[in-house]
């Protein structure tokens, strides 16, 4: 025995810890008493397999935590002492993840064990600082196609409550084999009280239960956006209702399962709600949308889009919509124009600021003309595939609506030259802006205008993709125009150099922005004019494929353009002569230059386009097939504080 206790044993110590993984089997083992004395540091002499084999089989060891049921780790970890700390307990093992995401804020166990040496009122502000933290809701996350996961989703409701809390989520799409779930919106709804935005798109896999969760735990919701969610229904509006009345903006799209009742819900308990937009609903019908028009005092910003109401609807919006300011309806087949004549007569729209009408057949002569004369301070008017619209209907319009100062027109086919002219004419000093988008109708008439008043006031001018407006049409607009400043005349390839030059001897307060994109026909002598005439004020030139401009523009440029910041040459005939042109020009000073499919510059415009990327801040040399990979790699280690794309 003496020899046994003075034994000191080095060449046999076992440094690695217990010798059995579990605690509870070493308790087994290790009965502590008056007679026995045991070293654990010490080699266990006996296989420990032999020790722990029950009924001939060895058991599976795990770690003793791990053998609580769920109910147990929960009340463990819902003690654990701040958000940092439930942070890194969820990183141990997907259990536990799910298990602190499940927590709600009222769940979570707070001591109210003073530390010695501070007093209560420091233990105070340290609890109100702790849940500010935790509520601020400054935070924004983003997950797309498959990053969209549940245990993503649990982990970012674990992980932001300690660093400022969760105030935007967006889920777009969803991971095909572990997608986003109503688990993982529960999640969210426990663990992100901050909560103040949401957008759910093209999430088939979410339904009513994980919508009502965030209704139950996310109180401060201000902005739901649903699109594309095939089971979510009624249910999801109703319990939002009751539990977010903070809600100021709601938006769905292409939600079969929402109808009539969910918006009435809305509507009785969301007194806030300032924006709604609805959009390819089929269940979505009257009852619901004037049940939200006539609660919601607050209402300021609506879109009806692709819905089955009817002109009752219509009625609606124009005697209760008095704090509308803007106002979209697109695809309103049912709607017809005594519905849009009732909205306009009805005198309620006195805050309407700017509205939009797409393909919607209710939209006439009679209908357009009694909305001017109802929207009183009306200032922009989007009209987009209204085919029933005429030169009349215009007219009458541009008179009725005295405060309008921007006026698009998109593919209304039925609209010709001599309504744009009457237009022009009776909007004289407030029409700013007029935007003509594919409109067929508009074909060149030769019309005296000398006789009609001028329109001092309009500055922006764009006309994109009508074939039939030529030279007579722009000479018109430049003697009706004198004070235009932004001219865009994208894919006008019927206009010469002889229509253009009217209209740019008749501005009188000179061209800042002018793009010519398209316009084919058009030769070094207009753009010469151009510098010429606005070289003291232009800024911005586009001539992307005109084919016939040469280097001889860019020499016009150079010399005469001395605030010109924005060059687009892309597919002219330019050379690395011109290039050279516009590097030697002192006073020029651009910042953007693009020569994309210039086939005509090479290598040699190298030392030139170093020399311009003094002020470049971005310059584009996609398919130019005549500048090799060692020039494009030099420019850009010279050019570094340019954007380069080639």
């Amino acid at each position: 025995m003496p020899t046994l206790v003075n034994y000191s044993g080095y060449d046999e110590l076992y440094t690695g810890g217990s010798f059995c993984a579990n605690p509870i089997e070493l308790g087994r083992l290790c009965n502590i008493g008056s007679s026995v004395y045991y070293t654990p540091n010490k080699r266990a002499r006996t296989s420990a397999s032999d020790i722990i084999e029950v009924g001939g089989r060895e058991q599976d060891q795990k770690p003793a935590i791990d053998v609580l049921p769920d109910e147990c780790l929960f009340e463990i970890l819902r003690r654990v002492g701040s958000g940092k700390e439930r942070s890194s307990c969820a990183c141990v093992s997907k259990q536990w993840l799910m298990l602190t995401s499940s927590m709600c804020k009222a769940e979570i166990y707070k001591s109210d064990k003073v530390v010695e040496g501070s007093t209560s009122c420091d233990v105070e502000m340290a609890s109100v600082d702790e849940d500010h933290v935790e509520d601020d809701g400054c935070l924004t996350r983003c997950l797309e196609g498959k990053k969209a996961t549940d245990v993503r989703l649990a982990a970012i409701a674990v992980g932001t409550s300690a660093r400022g809390g969760l105030g935007k989520l967006s889920i777009r799409g969803t991971n095909s084999v572990r997608g986003v779930t109503d688990a993982g919106l529960s999640a969210v709804a426990h663990g992100c009280p901050s909560l103040r935005s949401l957008s759910l798109w093209n999430v088939s896999s979410i339904g009513d239960q994980g919508l009502s969760e965030i209704a139950k735990g996310c109180h401060m919701l201000e902005k739901l956006d649903i699109c594309q969610a095939s089971s979510i229904s009624n249910k999801s509006l109703i319990a939002i209702a009751k539990g977010c009345p903070n809600l100021t903006t709601l938006n769905i799209e292409s939600c079969p399962k929402i109808g009539n009742e969910g918006l009435q819900a809305i509507a009785r308990s969301c007194p806030k709600l300032q924006c709604i937009s609805i959009k390819d609903c089929p269940l979505v019908g009257d009852h619901g949308v004037s049940s939200l028009l006539s609660s919601a005092n607050n209402l300021s910003r609506v879109k009806l889009h692709d819905l089955n109401i009817t002109d009752f609807s219509l009625a609606v919006i124009g005697h209760y919509g008095k704090a509308i300011v803007n106002l979209v309806l697109c695809g309103l087949q049912n709607v017809s124009e005594r519905g849009f004549w009732v909205m306009g007569v009805a005198q309620g729209l006195h805050k309407l600021m700017s509205l939009t009408v797409t393909s919607c057949r209710g939209v006439t002569d009679a209908s357009i003309e009694a909305m001017g004369k109802g929207c009183i301070n009306l200032k922009q008017m989007f009209l987009r595939r209204c085919c029933f619209v005429s030169d009349n209907g215009l007219v009458a319009f541009s008179k009725a609506a005295r405060s309008l100062e921007s006026l698009q027109l998109e593919e209304c086919n039925s609209i010709t030259q001599f309504g744009i002219i009457g237009a022009l004419s009776s909007f004289k000093t407030t029409l700013k802006s007029l935007t003509l988008l594919r409109c067929k109708g508009i074909k060149d008439i030769d019309v005296e205008v000398s006789m009609l008043s001028p329109c001092d006031s309009l500055r922006h001018l764009s006309i994109h993709n009508c074939p039939g407006i030529g030279n007579s049409s722009l000479a018109m607009v430049g003697k009706l125009c004198p004070q235009l400043q932004h001219v865009d005349l994208t894919g006008l390839y019927g206009v010469t150099d002889a229509g253009l030059l009217p209209l740019l001897e008749n501005s009188e307060a000179g061209l800042v922005k002018v793009n010519l994109a398209g316009c084919w026909n058009l030769t070094d002598n207009i753009v010469s004019e151009l510098a010429r005439l606005h070289g003291r004020t232009l800024e911005m030139l586009n001539l992307d494929g005109c084919r016939k401009i040469t280097d001889a523009s860019l020499v016009a440029i150079a010399d005469n353009c001395l605030l010109l910041n924005d060059l687009d040459v892309s597919k002219c005939a330019i050379t690395d002569a011109g290039v050279a042109v516009l590097s030697s020009a002192r006073q020029l000073t651009l910042q953007v230059l693009s020569l994309s499919n210039c086939s005509g510059v090479t290598n040699k415009s190298a030392p030139s386009l170093t020399k311009l990327g003094q002020t470049l801040v971005g310059l584009n040399l996609q398919n130019c097939n005549s500048i090799g990979c060692i020039t494009v790699e030099l420019l850009v280690e010279n050019l570094w504080r340019c954007d380069i794309l080639a």
